[in-house]
């Protein structure tokens, strides 16, 4: 009988998903499931399951076998070490051997797995693990020295010499948990000083994150799979890792400071059919431009934030495809779709898509009334009987296709006017001499805000630079939505999942204006 991923276009989409179909891709119920023996286990041991892609050269191959074979161990180990179910296993680890099998080993055991990012700092470690109170901590060699703050928290050091130690415990362990049970904490990107909630997942969210497999970045089996983004945040834990080993896919992935001559070297040298990657990472690749590579490219995909309409058309004629939106948030998931694959759905410039399969969104004005196509409103998504905010703003059009208007927060009244932040980022950054750039709102005696600009370039910035932005944006999108204030940095601040962090724009921009 044909699975879900047996089909391939919008049309099917539509007219074959259900939530039984979704739970036949797996082995477990909705009584037991384990992510690990849906990730790991029930896969052939002697296919390729992860490709590390390592920044100063080189790849590292990991198979199913290896895989099963390390997290039964790394269980084993655990279980020694007096870690019983419930209990959170903190893991600050770049993909490799040891991230992969502790990951896979914390849930086999029935522990609750917590990634946390490489690079933070001391503070930023010790907020995560004061928050979940992990009972143990596997830390990169590099980052030994933070372990030294924690002495209250037993840490291991994942080198040569612990996977020495682990490799002597027994390779047979077998994974057993409700599809309730929780599996993983899940912090969003944020700043040190302002730790964001952790997101809870059990087991069975393993399912929910199938939908955005299939039709936000179009996995299916026999694809070469790559995600360049971090395990730590959601698009690389989820999306770039659990959802396609799920599905049996070999995945690559990236150790390492990014760099996006790397990256275009390792989709030629891996032939990588199906890229999924933040806006940020095309942007860079862009900027790099990419030589003489040769792709093999067949579906792209990016989440994160809108793409800049240069980079989307760089995309499509360098790399071959239309790069294709996934959108959602981590309170909602995936909600809104491109369908990479999908031949009979064509990826409309600047929109987001469509909505995901058995999903009901919809654009609702403040006072919770259906916006008209074109009209901005809120997307909002249906929860039971009721609507949920994402925060975001959006319209659709005539196709019912929806567009992203940036943030509820990052709306900007003008004189009345309504400024969409993501719509004047999107014409500065055409400009030939701007690389980076962030909009805000700031306030105004006189029309209550206006659109201020900060700028990232390497022409030195001017009054007379500024004044020629400002005609740019006059001439390209309308004579009252363009930034009255510019100011040029050297570098935008940003989360650690690299968006750009406009609640420290905002925040530095208050502080300014109260001394």
């Amino acid at each position: 009988m044909p699975k879900l991923t047996d089909y391939t276009s919008y049309a099917d989409a539509m007219r074959q998903f259900s939530k039984p179909a979704l739970w036949d891709l797996f082995d477990g119920d909705r009584e037991r499931l384990n992510i690990a023996h849906e990730c790991v286990d029930r896969h052939p041991a002697e296919r390729m399951a992860v490709r590390i892609v390592h920044e100063e050269g080189g790849y590292e191959d990991i198979t199913f076998g290896d895989l099963a074979l390390w997290s039964n161990r790394v269980a084993n180990f655990l279980v020694a070490q007096g870690v019983a179910p419930g209990d959170r296993v903190a893991i600050m680890l770049d993909p490799s051997l040891a991230f992969y099998a502790v990951l896979f080993g914390a849930m086999k055991a029935g522990a609750v797995a917590v990634p946390l990012f490489t690079l933070f700092g001391s503070d930023g470690l010790a907020m995560r693990v004061d928050d979940c109170t992990p009972k143990i901590l596997f830390l990169a060699p590099e980052k030994a020295d933070l372990a030294a703050g924690l002495p209250d928290l037993k840490s291991f050091v994942a080198d040569d010499a612990l996977l020495a130690q682990i490799a002597v415990e027994s390779s047979d362990f077998v994974a057993g948990s409700r599809a309730d049970d929780m599996a993983m904490y899940q912090y969003t990107s944020g700043t040190t000083r302002d730790l964001p909630e952790a997101v809870k997942h059990r087991h069975r969210a393993i399912v929910t994150v199938a939908i955005a497999a299939l039709y936000g970045t179009g996995i299916r089996p026999g694809d070469r799979f790559l995600c360049p983004s971090s395990p730590a945040w959601g698009h690389g834990l989820w999306h770039g890792t659990l959802a396609p080993l799920a599905f049996g896919v070999t995945i690559a992935s990236y150790a390492g400071r990014f760099r996006p001559e790397r990256l275009m070297q390792a989709l030629e040298d891996l032939q990588i059919s199906n890229l999924s990657a933040a806006a940020t990472h095309y942007r860079m690749m862009k900027n790099a431009g990419a030589g003489t590579h040769r792709f093999a490219l067949e579906k792209l995909s990016f989440t994160g934030e809108p793409i800049d309409s240069d980079t989307a058309q760089w995309v499509e004629r360098t790399l071959g495809h239309a790069p294709c939106s996934m959108y959602g948030t981590t309170e909602v998931g995936a909600i809104i779709f491109d369908y990479p694959g999908a031949a009979d759905h064509a990826v409309r410039p600047g929109a987001l898509g469509k909505p995901a399969p058995g999903q009901e969104i919809a654009i609702l004005d403040d006072d919770g009334k259906p916006c008209a196509a074109g009209a901005v409103g809120n997307i909002m998504v249906r929860r039971g009987s009721g609507w949920y905010h994402t925060k975001d703003r959006g319209h659709t059009d005539e196709d019912g296709y929806f567009y992203h208007d940036g943030r509820a927060d990052d709306v900007i009244i003008s004189a009345g006017w309504t400024i969409s932040a993501v719509q004047v980022e999107n014409i500065l950054l055409k400009h030939a001499d701007v690389a980076e750039t962030a909009v805000i709102a700031v306030a105004d005696d006189e029309r209550g805000q206006v659109v201020k600009a900060f700028v990232v370039s390497d022409r030195a910035g001017s009054e007379t630079f500024a004044a020629e932005l400002q005609a740019f944006t006059k001439d390209r999108l309308s004579q009252h939505e363009y930034p009255r204030k510019i100011d040029f940095v050297a570098a935008l601040p940003k989360t650690p999942a690299g968006k750009v962090n406009r609640k420290t724009l905002r925040d530095l921009e208050n502080q300014a204006e109260s001394q």
